[in-house]
């Protein structure tokens, strides 16, 4: 039985081994591919049963004749690989082909028979797979093939002709070198948004960066979350990445709030009021609160709208917006107001595992009657996704207007919350009984479990490739660049079985040129330059990947060393096709960072003993010398800046000086945070806690009026701009 488990997991992409962290080899237990196995759904606790299972998969991929899809270079030879008997073989076969644009044409196919291989019986007949070429050049684009013989017609074939590289602005392209702000959304304060940075608020601080020189403004994750369970907050655990938070609406831009009385009298009332100014003052946002207020007042405002009405031209683009939404947008809206109907009633239905039997997928039997039977709320829940896509959108054309080179980046997660509604609707895709995450490093010995379950790679390609199509082409409307979170998930996931531990996980591969292929496809298509994250654990093969394809690296000040001396990498030295930043979402602010207080509070979480912070604040002390050591001697700052890392506070002339250095940098791209503008020290998000701190809830401690009424903040945006005009080539 064990030849037949590494059999079947080396046919589902199961590792045997990966290099770690550290530079080792490290070889994956038999235990742990069983394991996997078994959350594939393979009956590995019964030998007959397993090998019976397997036979009929590999007796269904004959008889279907060939493989769903394709994914081919612009340029290259169009190839099929095709299952076929001697009398097929011996007979004609011809072939269709209808292209995107719906252009048809036929022709006789030739296959040479000494390209025959793998043979096999199945239901008593003979097959054997071929290969042939077909003399046709298909545009970039999705097209379909379908194949005919003497005996049968072949499903047809998903044809996806994809460009080399992916999409660049031409100014990047041609060596200009740009800055922006990457800011949590939630976090932005405001005089006018009602307790967390909204859709109004990005475009305001849009409108104020590119008039210092930014070229984009990076966001995080904007996928649905749960408008019942709002403080369910995660960017990176969302319900969908199809679809939008709506909790990011600014009601007071709402033209149906504009214009309805009862929902302007209602929320200008006293109470309200003054609720909103007590979410506005908070320092952390107030989820619940924030939902619920947004909630009522738009709900008031819809009630009192015709938003269908066919009449007028806004209810023509609602309806457009419906219709082009399709079922994905039914479902998002149908899943939003069953969970709306359980919290009404004291039912924390968390997700899909807690509805009651009959509404645990989208086509059981009571979800069409539910919908038919509530279509004013389910109508309701689109008006909101409709409203949310329209403000990001006019967000971005602020960003067109005022020339920004790229715009607006937004975040693609790399999954989905356990009870998400992205899982109630595509439940055939997931491996709901596996979890992503990380296998053991110097950060996380323990490994890494994000409760996130992964897709299917094997139903990935049964799909034809269209929910990752899809997923693509939504996370790249309405911006002009597209980050991939953990970027190291087109290529492969670790996979950690359930009640094993995060160590006992095991990485399974995805075809990585088919899915960096469609991603160059979709950034062509919609103009978005992307951006990969590749920290951590990033096998070389991927390295190449991400370079050969256009996909623009990430590079981390702190984390970029000489492997000779241990000493920081000048910027300059660093690579042009990647962007740079100080610190991300996930790491200490620099204030936060070079004081040690992350080191402090994270002792106070019980993420560090005694021991821990030592060893790390003394090897710390070592890194704030080098880069002091660094900084001056690139001239970036002055003598008054102390030269002696144990006895050096943090200023804001050595914090602009961080900023400035990595302006002068190679990367195409600079990230810099607005936190670091403010010398703020607490983190918004703590990786390893949960309950324990407050994560992704922390405001700015200014709003956008007063950051960019600061004189200080304002040259230090002036003198980024400078330095990456400096460092730019000409175009």
């Amino acid at each position: 039985m064990s030849d037949l488990i590494e059999q079947i997991a080396k046919t589902c992409g199961i590792a045997s081994d990966y290099i770690d962290a550290t530079g080792k080899l490290v070889v994956i237990s038999h235990e742990c591919k069983l394991q996997c196995l078994r959350a594939l759904g393979y009956k590995v606790d019964d030998e007959a049963a397993l090998a019976k299972q397997y036979n009929d998969e590999l007796d269904s991929l004959y008889k279907k004749g060939s493989e769903p899809v394709i994914v081919v270079k612009e340029n290259l030879p169009l190839t099929f690989t095709l299952a076929l008997t001697d009398k097929e073989l011996a007979g004609e076969i011809t072939y269709d082909i209808v292209q995107e644009d719906g252009a048809k044409s036929s022709a006789l196919l030739l296959i040479n028979p000494a390209t025959k291989h793998d043979t096999r019986v199945v239901d008593g007949v003979e097959m054997s797979k071929y290969t042939a070429a077909v003399s046709v050049a298909l545009p970039l684009g999705y097209h379909d093939v379908t194949f005919t013989t003497v005996e049968r017609k072949l499903p047809s074939i998903r044809v996806i002709i994809v460009p080399n590289a992916c999409y660049k602005p031409q100014a990047i392209a041609s060596g200009y070198k740009v800055w922006g702000p990457s800011v949590q959304l939630y976090t932005l304060r405001s005089q006018n948004n009602w307790g967390i940075g909204d859709f109004a608020d990005l475009a305001s601080l849009i409108q104020n960066v590119a008039q210092r020189g930014a070229g984009f403004v990076g966001i995080n994750p904007i996928h649905a979350a749960y408008p019942a369970n709002p403080e369910e907050a995660s960017p990176y655990s969302p319900s969908s990445r199809r679809w939008l938070n709506v909790i990011y609406i600014s009601v007071p831009s709402v033209p149906e709030f504009k214009t309805c009385a009862e929902a302007q009298q209602y929320a200008n009332g006293q109470a309200i009021q003054e609720q909103i100014k007590f979410l506005r003052d908070l320092e952390y946002v107030d989820y619940k609160n924030v939902m619920k207020v947004k909630l009522n007042v738009l709900r008031i405002a819809f009630e009192h709208s015709r938003i269908d009405d066919r009449r007028t031209k806004r209810g023509l683009a609602f309806l457009k917006f419906c219709e082009e939404g399709g079922k994905s947008l039914d479902y998002m809206a149908t899943y939003d107001a069953i969970m709306a109907a359980y919290y009404r009633d004291g039912v924390q239905a968390w997700g899909w595992p807690k509805f009651e039997e009959g509404y645990q997928k989208p086509d059981d039997k009571f979800i069409k009657k539910y919908a038919q039977e509530h279509e004013t709320e389910v109508k309701f829940y689109k008006y909101l996704q409709f409203l949310a896509d329209e403000q990001l959108g006019e967000a971005n054309e602020v960003a067109k207007k005022c020339g920004m080179v790229v715009g607006i980046y937004r975040d693609l997660a790399v999954g989905v919350s356990s009870g998400s509604e992205e899982i109630w609707a595509n439940g055939y895709l997931y491996c709901k009984d596996a979890s992503i995450g990380a296998p053991p490093d110097p950060l996380g010995p323990l490994g890494q479990n994000w409760g996130l379950p992964p897709m299917d790679p094997r139903k990935l390609l049964e799909a034809k490739y269209e929910p990752i199509i899809s997923l693509f082409r939504s996370n790249m409307r309405h911006c002009g660049s597209l980050r991939i979170d953990h970027a190291m998930s087109l290529l492969r996931l670790w996979w950690v079985p359930p009640m094993a531990s995060a160590k006992e996980g095991v990485y399974v591969y995805y075809r990585v040129h088919d899915l960096v292929g469609i991603l160059a496809l979709e950034s062509h298509r919609n103009k978005s330059l992307i951006i990969g994250e590749d920290l951590g654990t990033v096998p070389q093969e991927m390295k190449s990947i991400l370079r050969d394809s256009g996909i623009h690296s990430y590079k981390i000040f702190f984390w970029e060393k000489s492997e000779t001396d241990g000493g920081f990498i000048s910027p300059k030295d660093y690579v042009e096709q990647a962007m740079s930043a100080l610190s991300t979402h996930d790491m200490p602010t620099i204030e936060g960072w070079w004081s040690h207080s992350d080191l402090t509070l994270g002792k106070e979480l019980g993420l560090y003993t005694d021991e821990n912070v030592r060893v790390i604040g003394e090897a710390r002390y070592q890194d704030q010398q080098r880069i002091l050591d660094s900084m001056h001697w690139h001239g970036v700052i002055s003598d008054k800046v102390p030269s002696d890392g144990r006895n050096c506070p943090m200023s804001r002339e050595l914090r602009d000086g961080m900023q400035i250095h990595m302006c002068l940098g190679n990367c195409a791209l600079f990230s810099t945070q607005i936190e670091d503008w403010l010398g703020m020290d607490k983190p918004v998000n703590i990786p390893g806690t949960s309950y324990q701190y407050p994560n992704w809830r922390r405001k700015l401690s200014k709003n956008i009026d007063e950051i960019f009424a600061d004189s200080e903040i304002m040259e230090l945006t002036k003198k980024m701009t400078e330095a990456r005009t400096k460092v730019s080539r000409s175009f």
